[in-house]
């Protein structure tokens, strides 16, 4: 059972989330904050799988909240909800460590997915919309000494995962464009995370663009 606990401060929301979490068979809604301060004290005491995040909040916002959740080395992780596909503060909540988002506007049975997937240890990256905010804001923070270092770890074929993963493919696609099993594919996925630090897929997209293996087109 996947237990989420849901942060944001509008009460309608809140409660449109929960029907539709507790209409799935394999979730369960863990609790509710109105607020980040809220949200860090709650995924410290519940543990929950999955902590559903809005961005804007008053008081301590999403990105603060998700930052603080990602650095106490628990095992909840953040899918970040915005309004907006190409909000700054989306960007930066997966640069505090989120494991993805999606807009508020997403197809019920899209969150369902993504939030499975995150509590499964992957992450949603899509494409289209992570792809476009990482293309507007990734140059602002130039890659520092330690992620050149880290890129220079990795293979000439961990690059090659490292460069497609970051376009959004999926491991299927990933070994169809390579030629490789999807089992060595997710084998490269695991030594790149390791290699360069990374929690997920998303902030080893973001590695990808900070250093310059991969540039917006």
């Amino acid at each position: 059972m996947t237990t989420v606990l849901i942060v944001d401060d509008q009460t309608l929301q809140r409660l449109g989330f929960r029907m539709l979490l507790e209409a799935q068979s394999d979730m369960t809604v863990a609790g509710e904050a109105t607020n980040g301060s809220e949200a860090v004290r709650m995924t410290a005491e519940l543990r929950p799988d999955v902590v559903l995040m809005d961005v804007r909040m008053p008081g301590m916002d999403g990105i603060e909240a998700t930052r603080r959740i990602a650095e106490s080395g628990g095992r909840s992780r953040v899918l970040v909800l915005t309004t907006f596909d190409l909000d700054e503060y989306a960007y930066d909540a997966l640069r505090a460590g989120a494991s993805g988002f999606f807009l508020k506007d997403a197809r019920p049975d899209e969150l369902v997915v993504g939030i499975r997937a995150v509590a499964a240890g992957d992450s949603v990256v899509s494409p289209g919309i992570t792809r476009r905010l990482i293309d507007t804001y990734t140059q602002r923070v130039p890659a520092g000494r330690a992620q050149g270092e880290k890129l220079a770890q990795l293979t000439d074929r961990e690059r090659e995962v490292l460069t497609a993963l970051a376009a959004g493919a999926t491991n299927p696609e990933i070994a169809a464009h390579l030629h490789l099993a999807e089992s060595t594919v997710k084998s490269h996925v695991s030594r790149i995370l390791t290699k360069i630090g990374a929690r997920d897929r998303v902030q080893a997209v973001i590695f990808a663009y900070d250093t310059g293996l991969v540039r917006p087109a």
